[in-house]
Parts: C-alpha cells; sequence; structure tokens
C-alpha cells in the first residue's frame, strides 16, 4: 500500500452522504465514491469505485425507515467483504428498529436482533452506534460494538446557557436513568413523568413526579418521533409553574405532524443531533453535529486506541 493512500476510507449511504461528508472533514479524508445502479422496479446495487483490498472500510448509515437505508447498508457490507476489505465498520449514528427490543405483547418479532443477525451475516465486523433505545441491544451482536453517547455533545451545550435553578426531567419511566446520569453531572435536581398510551404514539393520562415550579427544565430523551410526549411534558411543567422547558433528544425522527406540535408547545427550544436530517428548518430547533464525535472515536478505533475518554457519562 502505498504512504499516500489514506489508513482508512469512508463510505456512506445515499441518505446519509450530508452526515459521511462532515465525518470524512472531520476525520481528515476524502468521502469514499460510490456508484448507486437502480432498475426501474426499484432494485438497486452499490458499487466501490476504489479500491479497499486490506483497509479498514468505515460505512455511514442511520437505519431510519424506509427499509431501503438498511438494505443499502447491508448491500454495502457485503460488497466490502467480497472485495477483501480487512476491516468492516458499520457506522449507524441512528441505529433504526431499536424499538423492537423485546417482545412486548405475544406474536411479535423483536427486531432490534434481526437487524443486528443481518448485519453479522452480512460481514460487519465492528459496529459504531449512538444513544440506542435501549443498552441491551449491544448484547445482540457477536461483533465488537462501540456505544457512543449524546451527552458528549449535548452537555457543553447545556452548559452554555448559563441556567440557574436547573431541573432535568425524563419524559416517561423508561428514560429515568438517561435523566438521573445528566443530573448527577450538572448537579441539579430530576423529575419524572409518568405517562400511560392507549395505543403507540397516542398518550393517555400524564403525571408528574417532582417539583418544577420556579425550575428551569431540561427534557433529556434518546430520540422524538411524534413529538406528543414532550409537547405533552412541556405544557403540563408549564401549568406547574416552570420558568423555561427546552428538550434535547439524540435521533429527530419528528414524523406525523411533529413539527407542527413542535411549533405549538410551550417548549422554548429543541436540540437534536444530526443523526437524522431534517425535513424541513424550524426556529425552535438547534442541531449540534455528531460528526466530530464520531471522526474521533473512528481514528480512534482504527489506531487501537481507548475510547473510553469520549464518555462523559
Amino acid at each position: 500500500m502505498s504512504h499516500l493512500e489514506p489508513e482508512a476510507k469512508i463510505f456512506a449511504c445515499s441518505q446519509s452522504v450530508y452526515l459521511a461528508e462532515k465525518i470524512a472533514e472531520q476525520y481528515g479524508i476524502p468521502l469514499g465514491k460510490i456508484t448507486m445502479s437502480k432498475y426501474s422496479d426499484g432494485e438497486f446495487q452499490p458499487s466501490y469505485e476504489e479500491s479497499i483490498r486490506g483497509l479498514r472500510v468505515f460505512i455511514v448509515c442511520s437505519t431510519f425507515p424506509t427499509a431501503d437505508n438498511l438494505m443499502e447498508m447491508l448491500l454495502m457490507i457485503d460488497a466490502a467483504k467480497r472485495a477483501s476489505a480487512r476491516h468492516i465498520t458499520a457506522v449507524i449514528p441512528y441505529f433504526g428498529w431499536a424499538r423492537q427490543d423485546r417482545k412486548d405483547k405475544p406474536r411479535v418479532p423483536i427486531g432490534a436482533k434481526l437487524v443486528a443477525n443481518l448485519l453479522d451475516a452480512a460481514g460487519a465486523t465492528r459496529v459504531m452506534t449512538m444513544d440506542l433505545h435501549a443498552d441491551q441491544i449491544q448484547g445482540f451482536f457477536e461483533k465488537p460494538v462501540d456505544h457512543l453517547f449524546a451527552s458528549t455533545i449535548f452537555i457543553p451545550y447545556i452548559e452554555s446557557l448559563g441556567l440557574n435553578n436547573l431541573t432535568i426531567a425524563s419524559p416517561d419511566m423508561g428514560g429515568s436513568k438517561r435523566a438521573y446520569a445528566y443530573s448527577k453531572f450538572l448537579n441539579s435536581d430530576v423529575v419524572i413523568c409518568y405517562k400511560q398510551r392507549k395505543e403507540a404514539n397516542v398518550i393517555d393520562t400524564m403525571e408528574l413526579i417532582g417539583e418544577v415550579k420556579g425550575r428551569n427544565v431540561i427534557l433529556v430523551d434518546d430520540m422524538i418521533d411524534t413529538g406528543g410526549t414532550l409537547a405533552k411534558a412541556a405544557d403540563l411543567m408549564i401549568e406547574k409553574g416552570a420558568l423555561s422547558v427546552r428538550a434535547i433528544c439524540t435521533h429527530a425522527i419528528l414524523s406525523g405532524g411533529a413539527y407542527e406540535k413542535i411549533e405549538n408547545s410551550q417548549l422554548s427550544e429543541l436540540i437534536v443531533t444530526d443523526s437524522i436530517p431534517l425535513k424541513k428548518e424550524s426556529n425552535k430547533i438547534k442541531v449540534l453535529s455528531c460528526a466530530p464525535l464520531f471522526a474521533e472515536v473512528m481514528h480512534m478505533v482504527h489506531h487501537n486506541n481507548s475510547i473510553s475518554g469520549k464518555f462523559i457519562m
């Protein structure tokens, strides 16, 4: 291998080029070249337009629906394996299908485990992701998993706000561990929202556990989908006397009427990462890039350096 050749190569699936370009720029190498052949029936075939024999390949792809993103990732991994890449790291800033991490009723799949099996079968030798919906998904893989935390990105921003009487909140019981971790680091109080659903994405009732009167509240969650939970939580907290309510959510899915709900809610700001591209702009939504974090960890992994220093919590 020529000394002029890059030490590693970074490639991207179609819907994640916007993020991969920033990661490659932070890493210090150009984004690798791929062509995508498409058939009239919708079938597609990726092709690497440069040699990857014996190299470490990073493939960047957030696997949010549709399933084309996941399928494109699998095909690119398979192509890299057949092109004799030495290491193939699936870089998945947003790990789609992660909400299906268990059987919550009879006769349903465990989608997250299926996706892990598919990545293993395709030939990924390592997986790198951020803020999984459930930590135990790491155990679904037989290969090493680097599970990064967006707290590395969010905490400096929270500190820059200089908020007095800060309170960290979880929008549901499942996120209480995350909220307590933030509160411990920021030396703040914690409140928890208790909600009951009639069905998926539809909240029946919500109650607040803790005091928010006279407090500046920051809701912490791993993702925001329809926005119903956060909007309802913000409205409830302002009703209970909170001075302000912000939300930090790693993955901005923002489906359905999410943008309208955010705009019409009592949230003063929603802070997200660019793990998923925004469908449209909003004055209430601030995007912090996760590209520097991924680029630095990818560099550490390639050089077999410890990445533990990148975990704030």
